[in-house]
């Protein structure tokens, strides 16, 4: 149980502590809008004023429940005491059945420390797995004939595939059948980002002149580009494969909608080019344009990465860290550049080894998922390291989350990509000009933080360990005394070029 306490949810959270769940004190609230929209099963539970109080402006008395329906799959308040586990298990059953999401139970002050005769409390067994759900063999077989009749085939892979744990599936189809796959953020790792296949390095290129396109757990949303043209083409056909209903031929109608479990369906896809054996050429000339797209970008972010000037670039610091970070780390991450570059720098080899801003673009949620991370790989002694990698903005959300690391001793990494500003900074000169021309409320760009602002003495001040970085050799070394400390968290703080930024994208 991760939360922050208040009256009167405290004893909320002594008594799942004499329970046996652990809690863990976090410093930062951003609970509820997120999951929903990234589809992650979250219970939040909240403490309202008291119930004979309504109405006559009790301390933050709110319409909770009400406020919640907007953001939630599940909201409610129990009748009573005797109605708590029916409305908890419901809540749960809610947020794992169909498309995950986050439910909402509000728990007023007054039940708090009530009491309830045990006897008149009704005891809801726990709730099974969510039922699989298969596609209609009518569609499996019509996929299957598009996906032949395909001269530019493209699989995108989504967080769905990652949550549905369809790895297993999703690797024979690519490797049996030779298709070129595109992972979305948070499907990143589902296959290793350095498979053969994957085709990340050419992405603007496969979108574009991809003619058919399988959807495994993605939305066609922003992330996407909606599917809309010009960044696919007006003519491609697609093959959607989701458990939610709604979410089938959303902005592009599929040629095929493929209703149910992303494993289970996969499993019929790979059934039925089992009975009927079929192989994607690899010497295709749309495998050539990929391959040859994929060089082109890999030598150009090669050049940017062996820059030596000082200060650094993204792709030099990126580069640097990609050399040394274990291939099973968890990468948290959020930003803008830091974020977008790194998704591409910075590898995945395992599925659900990546947490990031995602679908909402929240910023703030990275030290809460590195914190959260830490926690479950400490309770079930992976030895995995969590690194989270942070853009100076970003950071500044929920930067107090590190005291959270440092009271409950969680060795988590923060590498925070300093480029002073938002987007784009200044620099030191830069900005004491700036300071001369005026008052900075009217001067200065409101992207811009302040220059070399000193984040690694945040993490100091609470006892764990801190880096300021300005070379690769001082980002090699704190990289390498970071991940070697196994008892407690640290911050590198990257000095980089305020100017630096994105290379050209180039479909």
């Amino acid at each position: 149980m991760f939360g922050i306490v208040g009256v009167p949810i405290i004893e909320v959270a002594m008594a799942a502590q004499v329970a046996g769940i652990k809690y863990v004190g976090m410093r930062n609230e951003q609970a509820v809008t997120d999951p929903v929209f990234k589809c992650r099963p979250v219970i939040v539970i909240g403490g309202s004023s008291d119930r004979n109080q309504e109405t006559t402006g009790a301390f933050q008395e709110f319409p909770q429940v009400e406020a919640c329906r907007l953001y939630s799959k599940f909201a409610a308040r129990p009748g009573s005491l005797a109605m708590i586990p029916a409305v908890v298990e419901k809540a749960v059953r809610s947020s794992i059945y169909g498309r995950p999401g986050a439910c909402y139970i509000d728990i007023p002050g007054d039940m708090v420390n009530g009491r309830v005769e045990q006897t008149s409390v009704r005891f809801p067994s726990c709730c099974p797995p969510p039922p699989v759900s298969l596609a209609s063999s009518q569609e499996i077989a019509k996929a299957s004939r598009v996906l032949r009749e395909a001269q530019r085939p493209l699989l995108i892979i989504g967080k769905g595939a990652a949550y549905g744990r369809a790895e297993k599936g999703i690797r024979e189809l690519v490797e049996v059948m030779g298709l070129p796959f595109l992972p979305t953020p948070m499907g990143k790792g589902v296959l290793p980002d350095d498979h053969p296949s994957c085709v990340s390095a050419a992405r603007s290129r496969s979108l574009l002149q991809a003619d058919v396109v399988v959807l495994l757990g993605a939305r066609l949303n922003w992330m996407l580009h909606f599917g809309f043209p010009p960044r696919f083409s007006p003519h491609v056909k697609v093959i959607q494969v989701d458990l939610c209903a709604e979410e089938l031929s959303n902005n592009v109608r599929a040629t095929v909608a493929l209703l149910g479990d992303v494993r289970a369906v996969v499993g019929q896809l790979l059934q039925s080019f089992r009975s009927d054996p079929w192989r994607y050429p690899s010497d295709s000339a749309w495998w050539v344009t990929l391959r040859e797209k994929m060089a082109s970008n890999a030598q150009i972010s090669k050049r940017l990465a062996l820059r030596t000037t000082l200060p650094m670039n993204y792709y030099t610091v990126f580069q640097h860290m990609a050399e040394l970070l274990p291939r099973d780390c968890i990468i948290v991450s959020e930003g803008a550049n830091t974020m977008d570059i790194g998704r591409t720098m910075l590898h995945n080899h395992y599925p659900r080894h990546r947490l990031d801003a995602g679908t909402f673009g929240t910023m703030g949620v990275g030290l809460g998922f590195a914190v959260a991370a830490a926690v479950l790989e400490r309770s079930q002694q992976t030895g995995r390291r969590v690194v989270c990698v942070e853009g100076d903005s970003a950071f500044g959300f929920s930067g107090m989350e590190v005291e959270t690391m440092c009271r409950y001793k969680l060795p988590v990494i923060i590498i925070i990509i300093n480029n002073n500003g938002i987007y784009s900074g200044v620099g030191p000169e830069t900005w004491r000009e700036m300071e001369k021309m005026g008052e900075l409320t009217t001067v200065a760009p409101p992207v811009t933080l302040l220059p070399e602002a000193r984040y690694e003495q945040v993490m100091c001040a609470f006892g764990g360990r801190g880096y300021l970085v300005r070379t690769v050799e001082e980002l090699r070394s704190a990289l390498q005394q970071s991940l070697a400390d196994i008892a407690s968290p640290s911050i590198l703080n990257v000095l980089i070029d305020p100017a630096s930024d994105r290379k050209q994208q180039v479909t």
